[in-house]
């Protein structure tokens, strides 16, 4: 079964420029349909009888057919800004979770805070929060009237569903109300005057990426991969959904990018090495920088002490910093 047998399938249906996307692979084909929200409730009929007829064709163990409506860049005008005081909100997202896109995000935080910049980092990752461990904070915030207070640590001001919610208990949330709680974050926390915002994305390309892009209209995205091309592969699609829904690419960092042994100095290029450059150079966007595979960057994660806010220069600490130079100048922030 390939793309092509699917391709082929779905010609009986004339679906004409509605086709977005065709993936074949290990029995499971998927395919994506653009449509309207207006227009989803109609085609749901279209829709199942398509999964249907992919399900009997040869090699196809599982169909998927989805719906996906193009996100909107922008608030409706009518709507008030959630974050009237912050310049320029940065998306950092990946395709795939353990890329180290959460350490990426907070020493980028950290880094940015460093050249002076009043920087804010949001955790949108609702089911796994990992800002409270990183930035070594263990208390509640306060509220105020209706404001959640931030939680400020090594110059940034910060929000997390995990300051919020015990550390045991497990959210089991459908989106809607995902959505709402990171709506909340976004309008309901005294953020302040920013210069500017981290967001902290979870992994894919679902409710947490398209409310950041309708409701806090980011500046631009950073994409987090590691080098194998098995990173790549989904990076590629966090950086089409952001294409689609009008945000700009700032450019794509490699994390975990070598490893050097601390005991005999030798460097190990355990994933590969050069793939997000490769693939920056290829789609004509800004490389960001690489950061390697540091046993200082866990240690001082769980420490509560990113390594980007440690006395002592080392490469991985280096890597960040020259990260956050180049976001600031691509945001015209330097």
């Amino acid at each position: 079964m390939t793309e092509a047998d699917i391709r082929a399938a779905l010609a009986a249906f004339n679906l004409g420029d509605r086709v977005e996307g065709v993936h074949a692979r290990d029995g499971l084909a998927q395919v994506s349909l653009r449509a309207s929200r207006e227009e989803a409730a109609g085609l749901e009929p279209l829709r199942r009888e398509i999964e249907a007829r992919l399900r009997t064709l040869p090699g196809v163990t599982a169909a998927t057919v989805v719906l996906t409506a193009p996100a909107q860049a922008a608030p409706a005008a009518a709507e008030a800004p959630l974050l009237p005081g912050v310049k320029h909100v940065l998306a950092v997202a990946s395709g795939k979770g353990g890329v180290g896109k959460s350490t990426v995000s907070v020493n980028l935080a950290v880094a940015l805070a460093g050249l002076g910049l009043k920087t804010g980092l949001l955790d949108a990752d609702i089911y796994g929060p990992s800002l409270p461990t990183m930035l070594g904070i263990a208390e509640r915030p306060v509220i105020t009237g209706n404001r959640i207070q931030t939680l400020d640590a090594f110059g940034v001001k910060s929000m997390s569903m995990g300051y919020l919610v015990p550390e045991s208990r497990a959210l089991i949330w459908r989106g809607p109300m995902v959505m709402g709680a990171l709506t909340q974050m976004l309008g309901q926390v005294e953020w302040g005057e920013l210069d500017i915002m981290v967001v902290d994305l979870p992994p894919g390309t679902g409710d947490a990426q398209l409310t950041l892009v309708q409701k806090a209209r980011p500046a631009g995205a950073v994409i987090v991969s590691t080098p194998q091309d098995l990173a790549l592969a989904d990076a590629r699609r966090a950086i089409q959904m952001f294409g689609q829904a009008g945000v700009r690419l700032v450019g794509l960092i490699e994390n975990m990018s070598w490893f050097c042994c601390p005991a005999c100095g030798h460097r190990a290029e355990i994933f590969g090495h050069g793939g997000a450059r490769a693939e920056a150079e290829k789609l004509g966007v800004p490389f960001l920088g690489e950061i390697p595979l540091d046993m200082a960057v866990r240690a001082a994660g769980d420490a509560g002490r990113p390594v980007a806010a440690l006395p002592e220069s080392g490469p991985v600490a280096a890597g960040f910093h020259a990260v956050a130079a180049e976001v600031a100048r691509a945001l015209g922030l330097a």
